[in-house]
């Protein structure tokens, strides 16, 4: 059969499959990003039906819908609304890389690994994923919520963060010098901030350029500049994903609104053919022996995410509910962690980092929607309010006014 028609069959099939487990979680009120995850595993290495001709154009696609996922987010919030967040919620910044960091390193130094694997296994359990939770944001319905600031206050830092941890991570699995170190950090941290002043100082002109009648040329000029930022960006060690949310933030007004009807579709594709291609490069083989401290880890740093968004809310001013539903949100890890952790297997660091990586990656980001969904409920069932005492109801005698002495 012809390559082409092979490519056909195969990505037409991974679509239906998809759209048929969209409906299934659509049904029971749920999200569907386990689904994706566990159907890339079905069409993986050592799954039930690896795919062959398909492979690299799911590839290419899942690279697109995490730039489309930030671009999305970035539409919800001006630049002003960027910095004034960044300005107030840069301490929850720093308590989130401590908790969450810290317990990657530890793991990895109990696992009798280096100081190397240490930093990097941090990184892995440090950023969530905002891919994933941009989705489940909007599956649920709460990008309007108070809350949904905070969280995405959080991601940014994360994700600009990522703009000094990347090529540090880089240069310690090189083993440079500290000048050429020094030199790429230095250009990362140059890029994210050029590209943050030009979305802040120049968004309106941004807006008034791509701004147009026809939708179609608006289509176009919008997803080529943000594929053209993300790349550019991503070629400069800084991540595709913050040139992609820095789009978004620039576009303002109209612009913003007719960019978001028009790619709300494309958005949904490729977010779902990202979930996809993340499951088809997990061998399942590889999972059970790395299983239990995956699970571990997995455990205790959800917590610690939890405890990170509960603070930050908290610090906000939101209420109790919202800083649990502010926790849930933050849990899930994805696009980020198996990149940092693809940096280590590429450089031929311990063997098991890998699959222990892409095991924790893969519990929390399927337990990651639950927890975003069922937190708050279930920490308002456990975390019951005591009851106000019952007033006295007995009919007393009035007491005498007590009469001033003197």
């Amino acid at each position: 059969m012809h390559s082409s028609a092979v490519f056909l069959i195969e990505f037409g099939a991974v679509i239906l499959g998809l759209g048929l487990l969209g409906r299934l979680a659509g049904r029971f009120q749920f999200s569907p990003i386990p689904l994706y995850l566990l159907a890339g595993l079905a069409f993986g290495e050592g799954g039930l039906l690896p795919l062959g001709a398909s492979e690299e154009f799911v590839a290419i696609g899942a690279e697109i819908g995490v730039v489309l996922l930030l671009l999305m987010l970035g539409l919800e919030y001006t630049a002003s609304d960027l910095v004034s967040n960044l300005k107030t919620q840069y301490p929850a910044g720093l308590v989130d890389a401590t908790l969450n960091a810290l317990p990657g390193a530890v793991m990895a130094l109990l696992l009798g690994w280096g100081p190397v694997e240490a930093v990097v296994l941090a990184g892995v359990t440090w950023i969530s994923s905002s891919g994933v939770i941009a989705k489940v944001l909007r599956d649920l319905g709460r990008l309007g919520n108070r809350e949904t600031p905070v969280i995405l206050s959080i991601l940014v830092l994360e994700d600009l963060a990522m703009a000094i941890y990347l090529p540090i991570v880089t240069a310690l699995l090189a083993g440079v010098g500290l000048a050429a170190g020094s030199v790429t950090l230095a250009i990362a941290l140059g890029v994210a901030g050029l590209v943050l002043f030009v979305a802040v100082r120049f968004g309106r002109h941004i807006s008034r350029f791509v701004s147009s009648d026809d939708p179609e040329k608006l289509l176009l000029v919008v997803l080529g500049l943000t594929l053209l930022v993300a790349g550019i960006a991503q070629q400069l060690q800084v991540s595709a994903a913050v040139g992609a949310f820095l789009v978004g933030i620039a576009l303002t007004g109209s612009v913003a609104e007719g960019t978001h009807n028009l790619l709300s579709p494309l958005r949904d594709l490729f977010a779902a053919v990202f979930f996809v291609f993340f499951g088809l490069h997990t061998d399942p083989a590889s999972i059970p022996p790395v299983l239990l401290p995956a699970l571990a880890l997995a455990v205790v740093t959800t917590c610690t995410k939890i405890a990170t968004g509960y603070w930050a809310a908290r610090r906000a001013g939101i209420s109790v509910k919202g800083r649990w539903r502010a926790g849930g949100t933050l849990v899930a890890r994805g696009e980020f962690s198996i990149v940092i952790a693809g940096l280590a297997v590429t450089a031929g660091i311990e063997p098991s980092l890998g699959p222990l990586a892409t095991a924790y990656v893969l519990i929390l980001v399927i337990i990651g929607p639950l927890t975003a969904r069922y937190t708050e409920p279930l920490a308002r069932r456990l975390i019951r309010p005591k009851p106000a005492a019952a007033p006295d109801t007995a009919i007393t005698e009035p007491k005498p006014r007590e009469t001033q002495r003197g």
